[in-house]
């Protein structure tokens, strides 16, 4: 069980305290309630620049980087379309440091033109490396648009269009961190061999003088139903044809995302699966099969996706597929299928917890969805799901109505 104090300070800053004896180090995390779903349509990739410019100096201290380095830590961070996550892992004794670059960069960053062009920079060679030069690197860029039609998950983290960040002025880029790098918008959590009085004295002194600015509030555009195959074919240099099928289901902490991630498993997660005995090891029309849930914090999807093998056509990949899936809702699955992937989450979730950093992590995770009590009951939830449910699940969800597919065709 992981156990927390949680406190609040009068700039809306909420913090979270995890108290670990067992080590010598200490993590500081701040989650900034923003990703790629707030950002505007002409205006996208803005989230992901900003876990750039966040290491460009704030403006009092020039380089993050060296004063951490200085105190024996080190820092990473990452964006999704839903957060933004910074984290700082340091020896206990020297916590202080993290704290005070934290808090300096929350305040306020440098917004100099070469930071700004330092890290556009940065940012569209990855965005070329990453997306635009390797086989397969541009699928999500081109596929998501046709998922999602109103929803902002329709374009990736990276952004929309490379165009977006070439063109980003320094006002645009002030506007985005005053409208959501605000104490209201995190989360900190503080974890290591530390007392609760401690660590509240240091919050205080390093983020009290931070502004309360005002608390952004979302108002997405809903997705609508689906209810019609949606289609896309994509000819591409890559090394075999590939087939993606993707279906909507709930978010990540509805019941179609404990279902979702058991259906997966059996489905094709390892080469137990059921995709990868009959597809791969059977047929032997297929080289690759794998299958998992997003687990978004508004609406997930359930991807199967898998490169076919020489002389094999997407569409006869596709049926093979369809004719998998359709055996799964005939014949459904056994308890001992279902107990097997239940057993390998439990094993996750026990070796994952043996990280600081990944409770930290989850600790900021659920206090920014809103349910940091529910921490705690992953597993419960897991293991009330029976046979039953999860072909329910197969069979309302998976379904060719509900599905969005893309064939990526080898060209010759």
């Amino acid at each position: 069980m992981i156990q927390y104090e949680k406190f609040k300070l009068e700039n809306g800053l909420t913090v979270i305290f995890h108290q670990d004896k067992t080590t010598p180090m200490a993590m500081v995390n701040i989650m900034y309630n923003v990703g790629a779903r707030d950002e505007e349509e002409n205006r996208t990739g803005f989230a992901h620049l900003f876990e750039h410019l966040m290491f460009g100096g704030s403006k009092n201290i020039p380089s993050y980087d060296t004063p951490l380095q200085n105190a024996g830590g080190e820092c990473n961070a990452f964006t999704s379309n839903d957060i933004t996550n910074y984290y700082n892992h340091l020896p206990v004794q020297n916590i202080e440091t993290a704290l005070w670059l934290e808090s300096d960069r929350m305040k306020e960053l440098a917004f100099t033109p070469e930071s700004l062009e330092v890290q556009r920079n940065v940012v569209i060679e990855e965005f070329k490396q990453r997306y635009l030069n390797q086989p397969y690197g541009d699928v999500w860029l081109k596929f998501r648009p046709v998922i999602y039609t109103k929803h902002p998950y329709k374009w990736a983290t990276i952004g929309k269009d490379i165009s977006h960040i070439e063109k980003a002025t320094l006002d645009e880029v002030k506007a985005f961190f005053y409208k959501f790098y605000a104490p209201a918008n995190a989360v900190l959590v503080i974890a290591g061999n530390l007392e609760l009085e401690a660590v509240q004295t240091l919050v205080h002194k390093w983020f009290d003088d931070i502004p309360n600015r005002e608390k952004y509030i979302r108002n997405l555009p809903v997705e609508p139903k689906q209810t019609e195959t949606k289609r896309l074919t994509l000819e591409r240099p890559v090394p075999s044809s590939a087939i993606y099928m993707v279906f909507r289901v709930g978010n990540r902490i509805s019941r179609d995302h404990y279902i979702g991630d058991l259906a997966s498993d059996i489905i094709a997660g390892s080469h137990s699966s059921r995709l990868y005995k009959e597809l791969i090891v059977k047929e032997k029309k297929f080289t690759s099969i794998s299958a998992y849930i997003s687990g978004d914090m508004e609406e997930s999807l359930f991807v199967i996706s898998g490169h076919v093998a020489d002389g094999v056509s997407v569409e006869e990949g596709e049926e093979l597929i369809w004719n998998s899936l359709n055996a799964l809702k005939i014949e459904s699955i056994n308890d001992r299928e279902l107990t097997k992937v239940k057993n390998k989450h439990k094993t996750g979730k026990v070796f994952s917890e043996q990280s600081i950093l990944n409770r930290v992590i989850n600790i900021a995770y659920f206090e920014t969805l809103g349910c940091l009590d529910q921490i705690d009951l992953e597993l419960d939830k897991y293991d009330r799901i029976n046979v039953e449910d999860v072909k329910d699940f197969v069979d309302n969800k998976l379904k060719l109505e509900n599905a969005s597919i893309l064939h990526v065709i080898a060209k010759k």
